[in-house]
């Protein structure tokens, strides 16, 4: 019983990282492998249900609170779709550790990014670009590989994306990018159980502490003025520990 309230708080405070910022996939899969001891790929697979979960409750949040555009998103939701269905099918055949090594770098990376001339992050109105079609669709196919691969930092890569890139409102940024994610996360399910790579009764106990976590930030943050802010740091802190536990300083 210890160890299930602990996976359920992790996943409560994953599900809100995941709705503001991205990297939440940290906490519960660490939790899978460390506190539950799954094997890293049905780890990966169980995950799914919460990234499912997570995602359902926060799009409800989001529309309900008038964030989530499903016109604007609709270019991002096909492309990032696309390429989750490649990366979800590479998961269940091929180890992680490689891209993991990768990963360590690109949170690096991503870290300087934020830090560098913050008031892109903070931006309010949505100033209408128009990307070429040979940058967006490389982008978002290789955000949707790497999401439906192993899914842990992709809500980050998927923001920068499109707060830089496409220069959309970070909160609507975000109502975008959990849409999505519900979206290619009925596929994953589907895939990691057929494959036998979820353990369900931790996944749904983890998945409903996502979906509330999400549920409850999302409602809240489509109200707020100023919660960009909240966002944006939240993010920075999110980055911050990311690296500090990959680099093996906690």
């Amino acid at each position: 019983m210890e160890i299930y309230l602990i996976a359920f708080a992790g996943a409560l405070f994953a599900g809100s990282i995941n709705t503001l910022a991205g990297n939440g996939s940290a906490i519960t899969l660490t939790v899978l492998t460390e506190l539950i001891g799954l094997p890293g790929n049905m780890a990966n697979g169980t995950n799914r249900i919460g990234v499912l979960m997570n995602g359902l409750g926060g799009t409800i949040g989001f529309y309900r609170g008038g964030k989530l555009d499903l016109k604007l998103g609709m270019p991002f939701f096909v492309t990032v779709i696309l390429g989750a269905f490649a990366g979800i099918f590479v998961a269940t055949i091929v180890s992680n550790a490689q891209f993991m090594f990768v990963f360590k770098w690109l949170m690096i990376a991503m870290l300087l990014v934020l830090l560098v001339n913050p008031k892109r992050w903070l931006r309010t109105a949505y100033v209408q670009t128009k990307t070429k079609w040979w940058i967006h669709i490389p982008v978002y196919l290789a955000i949707g590989f790497y999401g439906g691969f192993i899914q842990m930092g992709m809500g980050i890569f998927f923001l920068a994306a499109l707060v830089l890139l496409d220069q959309i409102p970070i909160i609507e940024a975000n109502a975008i990018k959990i849409f999505s994610v519900f979206l290619y996360a009925i596929a994953a399910v589907v895939i990691f159980a057929w494959k036998g790579l979820i353990e369900w009764e931790i996944g749904i106990l983890m998945g409903v502490g996502q979906f509330i976590g999400s549920w409850i930030t999302a409602k809240y943050a489509s109200k707020y003025k100023g919660v960009e802010k909240w966002a944006y740091w939240m993010l920075v802190i999110s980055v911050t520990l990311a690296i500090f536990r990959l680099f093996g300083l906690f």
